[in-house]
């Protein structure tokens, strides 16, 4: 494995040197700025290439927040966490005991050791310490275990759908995928926390760092919900389009629901198994990345709006299709999942592309072409 470590140097020089050793030692790769700061691309960025190219993330969490770059308006080890977060990287937090951390830090140590998903968190008091649970750690990701696993729902629990309404630019014919994910057990939002969480739903879209920043953002709130809709292009009929995300809602039970446009050429909306569990498994880790659900068992569901406009083909983003066969289905059917159980937190992160994988496989059975 490539072992990316996420740090400080300041308080923690010793934690790095030694880590930098051991992770050579059992046979694995480390990764550490420190190795690759002489170079011309700038450290910010060398540091997140960096990352995007390892296999788990160590983050360890000492006294001292980092400096802050004005164009992210965080340290350098805060935008490795959410880009980590936002690639579905496992992640290890080590917090370090026994220091005193500045205010900013121990915001950003809040907001890490909440995130209560597959990823692992754990404590030291020294490097001996700390050598000895990453090598427990290492030892326990090389046997294989998964923290993704799924029980049947005690009780039904309620979805907001909303398969019936137009798309962000007012469409209600062009198909739209949504994605569901419900906390079980959540209590919901009061009206002053959702507005509180709503206010701030457009700022941690753009610290996900999926939407382009040309891309516009549109709030609105209701008793009910927190709406994010997000500018696309225009669908050009002359090339081939991937499914782009349009709208993020967060609603007051504390559902966080997503809708996106369907990969699309110019004889229309298609379902491709392999594109729809891509988009899926981008949608959920994007889920992950806001923040918002930190409750460790969930519900996840997916649906198609106008699902008699799509067409279970193949997706080619280089040549568009020479016929489509819309007028086959003329009886109505519609295309969401029905969930009959829960899973962990981790299907927001290191579980999403299985989960993303059964959740395409069982919407594309209901179409009257799927296989």
């Amino acid at each position: 494995m490539r072992i990316f470590i996420s740090s400080v140097r300041k308080g923690l020089e010793e934690e790095r040197a030694a880590l930098r050793g051991l992770i050579r030692a059992v046979g694995h790769t480390p990764v550490l700025f420190e190795d690759f700061s002489a170079q011309t691309t700038p450290s910010r960025q060398a540091c997140l290439d960096a990352l995007d190219s390892a296999d788990v993330c160590i983050f360890l969490l000492g006294p001292s927040y980092g400096h802050v770059f004005p164009e992210t308006g965080q340290s350098a080890t805060h935008d490795e966490w959410i880009a980590a977060k936002t690639a579905g990287k496992p992640r290890w937090v080590y917090r370090k005991l026994g220091v005193t951390f500045e205010n900013a830090q121990q915001d950003f140590a809040r907001t890490v050791e909440a995130y209560a998903t597959g990823g692992f968190r754990d404590r030291f008091h020294n490097t001996a310490e700390l050598m000895t649970k990453v090598v427990a750690k290492i030892k326990e990701v090389e046997s294989g275990r998964s923290p993704l696993f799924f029980a049947p729902l005690t009780e039904p629990v309620s979805l907001r759908w909303s398969l019936d309404q137009a798309g962000i630019d007012g469409d209600t014919s062009r198909p739209l995928l949504e994605l569901h994910v419900l906390p079980v057990g959540f209590p919901g939002y009061s009206a002053r926390e959702l507005d509180q969480v709503g206010t701030s739903l457009a700022d941690r879209i753009r610290r996900a760092g999926v939407v382009k920043n040309s891309a516009a953002l549109t709030s609105s709130n209701s008793r009910e919900h927190a709406i994010v809709g997000i500018s696309v292009a225009q669908p050009r009929f002359d090339a081939p389009q991937h499914g782009e995300l349009v709208e993020v809602r967060l609603h007051k039970s504390g559902q966080v629901s997503l809708r996106a446009t369907l990969p699309r050429d110019n004889m229309g909306s298609i379902l491709d198994q392999d594109a729809l569990s891509q988009q899926v498994t981008s949608l959920l880790r994007f889920s992950g990345a806001l923040d918002l659900i930190h409750n460790e068992r969930i519900v996840v569901a997916i649906g198609v709006s106008n699902p008699q406009m799509t067409q279970v083909d193949r997706f080619n983003p280089h040549q568009s299709r020479t016929r489509a066969y819309l007028s086959a289905y003329t009886r109505s059917f519609t295309l969401q999942t029905e969930p009959d159980e829960s899973t962990s937190l981790a299907a927001l992160d290191t579980g999403a592309e299985e989960v993303a994988g059964i959740l395409s496989r069982a919407l594309i059975k209901q179409h009257p072409a799927g296989f």
